[in-house]
C-alpha cells in the first residue's frame, strides 16, 4: 500500500513538474486551443439540447441571416457524427471483407448494392421506425438524418480501405511475419499506415458526398407528416421553394464557409500528416504544408498534456502478471477471429434471408409488363451512368495526376476542389436545366450532365490519392529515361494509379445510380421534368407510395449493379493486380 501511495504522489508531482516547466513558454496558440476547446464544449451542449428537445409536429425554418450560424452548426454536427459512424463501419466491414474469403463473396457484392440504392428506397421506413422508437424527443429524427448522411459517406471509404488491405506490398507483409506480428500489430503497424493516404483523400470525398442529399435529409415530408430538421439543407430547400434569392445566396455562402474552414483546420493538416506514411525510399518533392498544422506544432499546452498523461500512465501500478503463460489460442488469435467471423456471417445471412422474403412478398404483386418496362428503364439508366463515368474520367484523370504529383498545385487547388465537390449539386440543377433548355438538349441526355455534377469528384479524389502515393523513384526513372509528358502520362502515371482509378470508377458509378433519382426526375419552377429511367421510376413510386413498384425498381437496380460489378469492375481489379501492381 505504501508503494502504491508513493507512486501516486510521484505521478501528481510529475504532472505538476511538467506544467511548471512549460507554464512560462505558453504561446498565443495555447490560448486559441483553450478557446477552441471551450467553443467545442458549448457547441456540443447546444447540439445535445436540440437532440433531446421535444418532438415538434412542424418545424418553421427561419430564413433570416442571424439563424445561419445555428443551422450551420446543426448540419455540421450531423455530418461529423455520420463520418464517425462511417469510419467505424469502414474499419470493421473493410477488414472483415479483406480477411475472410468466404464472407468476401457476399460482403463485396452487398457493398455494391448498398452504395447504389437511392435514399428514397429506404428513407421512409427508416424515418418512421426511428421516430416511433423515440416518440417524445428529436433523437429518432436526428438519428435518421445522420444515417442518411452516413449512406452518402461510407461506401467509397470502405472500398478504399478494403482495396488497401488487399494491396499491401509483399515486402511489408514479410517484415510483419519476420517480426512475428499478430493480427492487431499487423493492422496497427503495417496495414493502417499503408491505407492512410487513401483514407484521408476519400474522407474529403466522403464528407462531400454526405452533403449531396442534404436538402432531402433535412427537409423530408411524407404525406401530411413533416419531418424537417433545422439545418442548412432545410434552409436551402425552403429558400428555393419560396424563390428567395438572397436567402439562397446566404445559404450558399454559409455552406462554402463551412467547407473552407473544414478544409483548412481538418483535411489540409491530415493531408500533411499523412505524407509520412508514403511507401517510398526517396523523395524529391517539396514537402506539403499547412498553416494550422504548423500552428498546432508550436503549442506548448498540447505536449504538456501528453507528457502529463504519460507520467500518470507510467506511475500507475503494473498489472499483475499471470501465474502461467496464456494459451496460444487467445482472444485475438486467428482461431477466435475465424469463429467470430463465421458467427457474424451466419447472422448476416439470416438478416438477408428475412429481408429477401419481405421484398419477395412485395414483388409478387408486380405485373409482367411492369417488370419489362423496369428492365428497359434499367438499360437507359445504365447507359447514362457509364456516360457520366466516362466524361468524368476524361478530365478527372489528368487533373488528379497534376494535383497529386504537385504539392504546389495541391496547396492551391485542394480548397477550391473541396468546395466544389462538397457543394450540394441539386442546388445547381435549376441553372443547369436552364442552360439545357437554351441549348435544346432533352433531359434524356441532360441527365448525364446532372449525374456528372456529383459523381466526377469520386474519380478525381481517388486519382489524387493514387498520384500522391506514387513513389518518387518511379518519377525519377521517368525523367532519367527522358520520357515526354504524354509518354509519362500513358506509360508511367496512369498504370501507377490504375487501382485507385478503378475504385473511383466503382464509387462514381454507384453515386451516379444513386443520383439518378434527382437527375431523371427534376422539379423546376412548379413543373416536373421526367425522362424514362430507373431513377425516375423510383421517384414516382415513392411519390405515389407504390411500394411494389418501388421494390421492383430497387431490386432491378441492385441486380444490374451486382452483375456489372462482378463482371466488368472485377475484371479491372484483376487486371490491376496482375499487370499494374508496383510490387510485381
Amino acid at each position: 500500500m505504501r508503494a502504491r501511495g508513493r507512486r501516486s504522489r510521484d505521478a501528481v508531482q510529475g504532472v505538476a513538474r511538467h506544467f511548471a516547466e512549460d507554464r512560462r513558454r505558453f504561446a498565443i496558440v495555447d490560448v486559441l486551443v483553450v478557446v477552441g476547446l471551450v467553443g467545442l464544449l458549448v457547441s456540443l451542449t447546444r447540439v445535445a439540447g436540440e437532440w433531446t428537445g421535444e418532438l415538434r409536429p412542424t418545424v418553421v425554418i427561419d430564413l433570416s441571416a442571424s439563424s445561419l450560424a445555428r443551422y450551420t452548426l446543426f448540419s455540421f454536427s450531423r455530418g461529423a457524427l455520420a463520418y464517425a459512424l462511417s469510419l467505424g463501419f469502414t474499419f470493421l466491414y473493410g477488414y472483415w471483407a479483406a480477411k475472410d474469403r468466404a464472407a468476401e463473396r457476399v460482403l463485396v457484392p452487398l457493398l455494391d448494392v448498398l452504395q447504389s440504392i437511392p435514399v428514397l428506397g429506404f428513407m421512409p421506413g427508416l424515418v418512421l421506425a426511428l421516430v416511433a422508437a423515440f416518440p417524445t424527443t428529436n433523437v429518432g429524427l436526428e438519428l435518421a438524418a445522420v444515417l442518411m448522411i452516413f449512406t452518402g459517406q461510407v461506401w467509397n471509404l470502405t472500398f478504399s480501405f478494403y482495396q488497401s488491405l488487399r494491396n499491401v506490398p509483399p515486402p511489408l507483409r514479410e517484415v510483419a511475419a519476420l517480426h512475428r506480428f499478430g493480427w492487431w500489430r499487423t493492422l496497427r503497424r503495417v496495414e493502417l499506415p499503408f491505407a492512410t493516404t487513401g483514407l484521408v483523400y476519400n474522407s474529403m470525398l466522403s464528407v462531400a458526398g454526405g452533403w449531396f442529399f442534404l436538402m432531402i435529409n433535412e427537409s423530408f415530408v411524407l404525406g401530411n407528416k413533416d419531418f424537417r430538421l433545422p439545418g442548412l439543407g432545410s434552409y436551402m430547400s425552403v429558400a428555393a421553394a419560396r424563390g428567395d434569392t438572397p436567402a439562397m445566396l446566404r445559404a450558399m455562402a454559409a455552406m462554402a464557409a463551412m467547407i473552407i474552414v473544414l478544409d483548412q483546420i481538418v483535411f489540409r493538416p491530415l493531408v500533411v500528416w499523412a505524407q509520412k506514411f508514403r511507401v517510398e525510399e526517396s523523395s524529391d518533392a517539396a514537402p506539403m504544408s499547412s498553416w494550422f498544422y504548423d500552428l498546432l506544432r508550436r503549442s506548448r499546452l498540447l505536449p504538456a498534456l501528453a507528457r502529463g498523461l504519460a507520467a500518470i500512465r507510467a506511475a500507475l501500478p503494473p498489472r499483475s502478471a499471470p501465474i502461467a503463460a496464456p494459451p496460444r489460442v487467445s482472444r485475438g488469435s486467428p482461431v477466435a477471429v475465424r469463429l467470430l467471423s463465421t458467427a457474424l456471417f451466419a447472422g448476416l445471412l439470416v438478416v438477408l434471408a428475412l429481408g429477401a422474403a419481405r421484398v419477395g412478398h412485395l414483388l409478387r404483386a408486380v405485373p409482367a409488363r411492369t417488370w419489362l418496362a423496369t428492365f428497359e428503364a434499367a438499360g437507359l439508366t445504365l447507359a447514362r451512368v457509364l456516360a457520366a463515368t466516362a466524361l468524368g474520367t476524361l478530365w478527372a484523370l489528368p487533373a488528379g495526376l497534376a494535383i497529386g504529383l504537385s504539392p504546389r498545385l495541391s496547396r492551391v487547388l485542394q480548397p477550391v476542389v473541396q468546395v466544389a465537390a462538397s457543394f450540394p449539386a441539386p442546388m445547381l440543377f435549376p441553372a443547369v436545366i436552364a442552360v439545357l433548355r437554351v441549348a435544346r438538349v432533352p433531359l434524356g441526355l441532360g441527365s448525364v450532365a446532372l449525374m456528372l455534377l456529383g459523381t466526377q469528384w469520386y474519380i478525381l479524389f481517388n486519382v489524387v490519392a493514387g498520384a500522391a502515393a506514387v513513389p518518387a523513384d518511379l518519377r525519377e526513372a521517368a525523367r532519367a529515361y527522358r520520357l515526354r509528358p504524354l509518354q509519362r502520362f500513358v506509360r508511367v502515371y496512369t498504370p501507377a494509379v490504375f487501382p485507385h482509378l478503378i475504385t473511383g470508377w466503382v464509387t462514381a458509378a454507384g453515386g451516379a445510380w444513386n443520383a439518378s433519382i434527382v437527375a431523371e426526375y427534376v422539379p423546376v419552377g412548379g413543373t416536373v421534368l421526367i425522362t424514362d429511367g430507373l431513377g425516375a421510376r423510383i421517384s414516382l413510386a415513392a411519390e405515389h407510395a407504390d411500394f411494389p413498384a418501388l421494390a421492383a425498381a430497387v431490386a432491378v437496380m441492385s441486380l444490374v449493379v451486382v452483375l456489372f460489378n462482378r463482371t466488368v469492375w472485377h475484371a479491372c481489379y484483376r487486371l490491376a493486380d496482375q499487370r499494374y501492381s508496383l510490387e510485381r
